[in-house]
């Protein structure tokens, strides 16, 4: 059965590739495309709605959310209230957050797939930090962005440091709290996790974790090198299995096998 969705930020830097590559796909339909900017205008197929509410007047399977850090999470809860599944591209979002939208997905009984980041080596690096984590107790992550980015940690650091709890959290031998100097030096304690995030010009978008202990280090890195290709086939992998769930799932390894 063919999939309709409709795509939030239609016009942007992942969304516009895309909506090209949902009216490309055999068993995709775009029937709905959000932009403010570009409202009345056509873009595969479609014309561009002004507003989340006006394009779910026609409803489809799936809302795919790539805007920004201050609108995802109303733009999440409209979709759900509409009973539509949704995959949210956006960061931004808290752990709290993230809670309150599962608590709506699963009263709506509908499902919804959140990635930090869709880059399919981000996935990656975020399955061998956790496998680390098993075996090394140290580590700190530090978070890349350009300067403009407003939203700290990204939301791929966010994911990180969520899925790192999960199989425990870092010992830290001498706490943020007790230091001599500066607090915020150490960066903020996400989940456990100390993270810092760094935002400077010549930067896209980029993840470390060091793993640390005597006498050696590991170290693990995502680059985005700046070409939203990276994003789609994590996005279309997730438009496909959204409706297979109910409630939230956070990471996209989780649906990858």
């Amino acid at each position: 059965m063919t999939i309709r969705v409709c795509v939030t930020g239609a016009t942007g830097w992942v969304g516009k590739p895309l909506c090209e590559a949902i009216a490309a796909a055999d068993e995709m339909t775009l029937t709905g495309a959000v932009s403010r900017s570009a409202a009345g205008q056509h873009l595969d197929g479609v014309t561009i709605a002004a507003t989340v509410a006006e394009a779910l007047e026609s409803p489809p399977d799936v809302l795919v959310d790539y805007t920004k850090a201050d609108v995802v999470k109303d733009i999440v809860m409209t979709a759900i209230e509409r009973g539509v599944h949704v995959v949210i591209g956006s960061s931004g979002l808290t752990d709290e957050d993230f809670d309150e939208i599962d608590r709506a997905a699963r009263e709506k009984n509908v499902g919804v797939i959140a990635a930090g980041n869709f880059a399919i080596t981000a996935i990656l690096l975020q399955r061998f930090a956790c496998e680390a984590a098993k075996y090394l107790s140290h580590w700190e992550i530090v978070d890349y962005g350009w300067e403009g980015k407003p939203d700290a940690p990204s939301g791929t650091a966010r994911e990180l440091a969520y899925r790192l709890a999960e199989v425990r959290k870092p010992t830290i031998d001498y706490p943020a709290k007790d230091i001599m100097g500066e607090k915020e030096a150490r960066g903020a304690s996400l989940n456990g996790t100390q993270v810092h995030s760094v935002r400077l010009p010549g930067y896209s978008s980029s993840v470390d974790i060091t793993f640390g202990a005597p006498g050696e280090r590991l170290y693990l890195r995502h680059d985005g090198l700046g070409d939203a290709a990276a994003y789609i086939d994590g996005t279309m992998l997730a438009i496909r299995k959204v409706r297979e769930h109910v409630g939230l799932v956070r990471g996209l390894d989780k649906i990858m096998d």
